[in-house]
C-alpha cells in the first residue's frame, strides 16, 4: 500500500468519525442547562447502591468494565516498560553515587513523606464515601516514597523501596478487578455486577463491590507506578554502557 492509499483511506476514515461526532454532539443537551440526563441517572444509581461518591460509582459499579480496560492499560504500560527498559547486553549496572542535598530539601522530604503516605491511604480507603479513589490514592502512595529520592538520594530510594515484593504485587492487584467480576457471574447476575451486600450509606463498608474494586485499583496504580518509575531510574542513574568508566 503506498503513501497516497493510505493518506486516503485516513481521510475517508476521519471524515466518518467526524460526521458520527458532530451527530453524537447534536443529541446532547445543551450546556449549562438544567436537563442532564446522565448525571441525574448517575447520581440515582450511585445512591441506590449506596455510594456516596458518585464518581467512583460510576466508575467501579455504572460502567465498571470501563475501568477494567483502563486499570488493564497501565499494567500493560508497567509490563512493555519493563521489558524493552531491562538490562541490554551491551549495558551494565554501576554503583549510584551519592548526591549532595540541600538541608532544607531534606527536611522539606523528610516532614511530607510521611503525611504524603497517610493522604494516599486516606484517599484509597474512603474512595467510596469522598473525592478520591484507587487511582488517585494509588499515585499519592507512589510518590511518597519518591520524596526519599528528592530529600537524600537514589541509594537511600533503593534501601527503603520493596521494588521486589511490588513487582509481584502488581500482577494479583491488576488481576483481582478481573476476578472480582466473576462474583456477579456466580450470583446469576452480570460480569462485574455490584451483587455485594451494601452495607451502611456513608460508612466506610459501604457500597458493595464498590469499595473492593477501589482497593485492588489502589493497590495495583501504587505499585505499578512505583516500578515504572524505578525502570526509568535504573536507566538513567544506574545503567550504563559496557567499557564506560564508573
Amino acid at each position: 500500500m503506498n503513501r497516497t492509499t493510505r493518506l486516503g483511506l485516513f481521510l475517508l476514515a476521519a471524515c466518518v468519525l467526524a460526521a458520527a461526532l458532530i451527530v453524537a454532539a447534536g443529541e446532547l443537551p445543551g450546556f449549562g442547562g438544567a436537563h442532564h440526563p446522565y448525571g441525574e441517572r448517575a447520581v440515582a444509581a450511585g445512591l441506590e447502591r449506596r455510594t456516596a461518591n458518585i464518581v467512583s460509582s460510576v466508575n467501579f459499579d455504572q460502567r465498571a468494565f470501563d475501568t477494567l480496560g483502563e486499570e488493564s492499560i497501565l499494567f500493560g504500560s508497567v509490563l512493555g516498560a519493563g521489558i524493552l527498559l531491562r538490562l541490554a547486553r551491551d549495558e551494565r549496572k554501576r554503583r549510584a553515587a551519592a548526591e549532595p542535598v540541600l538541608p532544607t530539601t531534606r527536611l522539606f522530604g523528610a516532614t511530607l513523606l510521611p503525611v504524603t503516605v497517610l493522604t494516599g491511604g486516606y484517599l484509597v480507603a474512603h474512595g467510596a464515601l469522598s473525592p478520591g479513589g484507587g487511582f488517585q490514592g494509588g499515585v499519592a502512595l507512589a510518590t511518597a516514597l519518591h520524596l526519599a529520592y528528592v530529600a537524600a538520594d537514589y541509594r537511600v530510594l533503593k534501601r527503603i523501596r520493596p521494588l521486589a515484593a511490588l513487582d509481584v504485587t502488581d500482577a494479583p492487584a491488576a488481576g483481582a478487578f478481573a476476578a472480582l467480576g466473576l462474583i456477579g457471574l456466580a450470583q446469576g447476575a452480570g460480569y462485574l455486577a455490584n451483587t455485594l451486600p451494601l452495607g451502611t450509606f456513608n460508612q466506610l463498608s459501604s457500597g458493595g463491590l464498590v469499595a473492593v474494586i477501589n482497593a485492588a485499583v489502589g493497590v495495583e496504580v501504587a505499585s505499578g507506578v512505583v516500578v515504572l518509575l524505578a525502570h526509568f531510574l535504573d536507566q538513567a542513574v544506574e545503567v550504563v554502557p559496557r567499557g564506560e568508566s564508573a
